[in-house]
């Protein structure tokens, strides 16, 4: 991928894990160039490139690089599990190795590529005091005092986790809105609606909070499998099926590990045309 920003545009990557896709810029060496006008017009389907997260890569003195996270509205994301999968396996390959740090505003964190091709990212332990996610005031996180009897979980953001009898059948559109901007979440929430569908095994549908609708999102499985096992619903290992495919979570005590696979679909350049009027 062409790094360099300048008369001949600035080059991007597409990627995806599990249908949640991503556009990744490589800004190593020449300082964060994405701006909350640039991610909204990249992430326009239509006039733009379209993504779920935009993913900028950074140097970093303490860690293999360094990531930031936009989502397509513009807003920053505070974490991205999926993205960091795709961007980890992305950089392993870049550097030649198996293992790899990193720092998210979340803090440092590691990936691996295991033999199956899939990469694994250990996630950090989830925030589950009411400050932490963060809430608005003080309640319990495992029961909270809204319509359906949700569980806070922060994952690096926010996360509010339903439990249903079935997630096919949740009006995602309709509902998802409403608990993304509910006063108790000061910073917004992802929310994620789960059906318990065999031992250990969830149905796990998203919405995301300035993104809307997903196919996949990894900080979301991680908070759902917490709040599976928290619930007494599953063990701390824990197999998601999400629309666009599969992922695992397993709850160690070093943190919350995410497999899954990645897929680097394409390389592009934005012309300096466009970069010139989404300064």
């Amino acid at each position: 991928m062409d790094k360099m920003r300048g008369p001949s545009g600035l080059g991007f990557m597409k990627m995806h894990g599990a249908g949640n896709d991503f556009v990744v810029i490589d800004s190593r060496g020449r300082g964060a160039v994405v701006t909350p006008a640039l991610a909204r017009a990249l992430g326009d389907r239509n006039r733009g490139v379209g993504f779920d997260q935009l993913a900028e890569i950074r140097d970093s003195d303490s860690a293999d690089f360094a990531l930031d996270f936009w989502n397509n509205d513009g807003s920053r994301a505070g974490a991205c599990g999926n993205a960091t999968r795709c961007v980890a396996d992305y950089m392993m390959r870049q550097l030649g190795k198996d293992a790899i740090s990193l720092i998210t505003a979340r803090g440092g964190l590691s990936a691996l590529r295991l033999p199956d091709v899939r990469v694994s990212v250990n996630m950090g332990p989830p925030q589950l005091d009411w400050q932490s996610v963060p809430l608005a005031q003080a309640v319990d996180t495992l029961h909270l005092p809204l319509a359906g009897d949700p569980v806070a979980v922060g994952m690096g953001n926010p996360h509010c986790v339903m439990f249903v009898d079935d997630a096919e059948a949740v009006d995602l559109p309709a509902i998802g809105p409403r608990y993304e901007h509910d006063p108790l979440y000061p910073e917004r929430t992802n929310v994620e609606f789960a059906s318990l569908t065999g031992p250990d095994r969830l149905r796990m549908r998203v919405w995301e909070r300035g993104a809307g609708i997903t196919l996949a999102c990894g900080s979301g499985a991680c908070a759902t499998a917490v709040a599976a096992h928290l619930r007494g619903l599953t063990g701390r290992r824990v197999t998601l099926d999400l629309d666009g495919g599969v992922l695992e979570i397993d709850w160690r005590d070093d943190g919350v590990w995410m497999t899954g696979p990645v897929a680097h679909v394409f390389d592009g350049q934005l012309s300096p045309e466009f970069l010139a009027a989404h300064p």
